[in-house]
């Protein structure tokens, strides 16, 4: 999951109002704050998937998990999560009432039938009234192309390869929406980099990776071809589209050449945050660094450091030895 999830989080922290206009029920007067960046030190686990909010003017916390399936452990996860998110607000206002929280875990692969709405994580004895934490289960690939289009912001859109009812030419409007309201060139490559790497997951076996390749690319005249990595990711999925439909083990293949592919785009993600915290793309040697980093430490632990680290020591950590975590 760590690739689309550090996809998703990368557009979630560029776009947090569309995030959470869809998630906060009933359509109330909603003003985002700003990203919990507090972390409980002595456990040295950040807290960045939480959004400090307005709702009709009182204060409120957002943690939003984005998961691969909804497997056993999520409500561990979650739980877990809160009690650090709890721990962190308590001690950055001692003697202050600790915001109400909530989480939603974002759900973009699974089983065929319909998930339910909610999910809990009890502690409590058996017998005993419950203790413990419920938290809200969005399955986006559950949804519809028309239903995600309904929230209203091209971040949505690029869940729609996950739809249930996805096809070539929904994912063409698609395409030319995410064209017509992406205000950048840059934000553009970064949707379409999502949109591949959701198409990527395909939970319903629609297969279209390879035609929404080509569509963003006619759309585009080559855009992301033109960026190295995510450019090596279309050659992979055009190849793996010449092989769909042999054998096993050559989808085995393609499924790993997925992998590849959906490393590729993040490090091309990777790339631009480095150039935005340091004003220059980075060298073919702190590419590389970069690169080595997110397969041996995770690319979580990489955009973590890209965004807490000032320049000099940014550059410092790139060229120090690799300690695996």
């Amino acid at each position: 999951m760590g690739d689309a999830d550090i996809t998703l989080r990368h557009l979630a922290r560029r776009r947090p109002e569309d995030l959470v206009r869809a998630l906060v029920p009933g359509g109330r007067p909603i003003e985002v704050i700003g990203w919990v960046d507090s972390q409980v030190t002595n456990i040295e686990r950040r807290l960045d998937k939480a959004l400090r909010l307005r709702i009709d003017g009182e204060l409120r916390v957002l943690h939003v998990e984005f998961c691969f399936a909804l497997r056993d452990d999520v409500p561990d996860r979650v739980f877990e999560y809160l009690g650090f998110l709890f721990a962190a607000l308590r001690l950055e206002a001692p003697g202050e009432p600790v915001p109400p929280l909530e989480s939603v875990a974002v759900v973009l692969s699974g089983r065929r039938r319909r998930l339910p709405a909610t999910g809990k994580r009890r502690i409590a004895w058996p017998g005993r009234p419950f203790s413990g934490a419920h938290f809200r289960i969005d399955a986006v690939y559950q949804r519809t192309v028309a239903e995600l289009r309904a929230r209203g912001s091209v971040l949505w859109l690029v869940f729609a390869p996950l739809a249930r009812n996805a096809t070539a030419a929904a994912l063409r409007e698609i395409v030319a929406e995410i064209h017509a309201a992406a205000a950048t060139t840059e934000e553009r490559a970064e949707l379409y980099t999502a949109l591949l790497v959701m198409a990527a997951i395909d939970p319903w076996e629609h297969n279209l990776l390879k035609e929404l390749v080509i569509m963003v690319e006619d759309k585009e005249e080559g855009l992301l071809r033109r960026t190295p990595i995510i450019g090596e990711m279309i050659i992979e999925a055009e190849r793996r589209g010449e092989q769909r439909g042999e054998q096993r083990g050559e989808q085995r293949g393609e499924q790993r050449g997925e992998q590849r592919g959906e490393q590729k785009a993040i490090a091309e993600l990777l790339g631009r945050l480095f150039a935005r915290r340091l004003g220059r793309r980075p060298t073919a040697e702190e590419e590389r660094s970069i690169v080595e980093r997110a397969r041996a430490l995770g690319p979580v632990e990489v955009e973590d450091a890209l965004l807490d680290l000032d320049g000099e020591a940014l550059v410092r950590w790139l060229a120090e030895p690799i300690r695996p975590s």
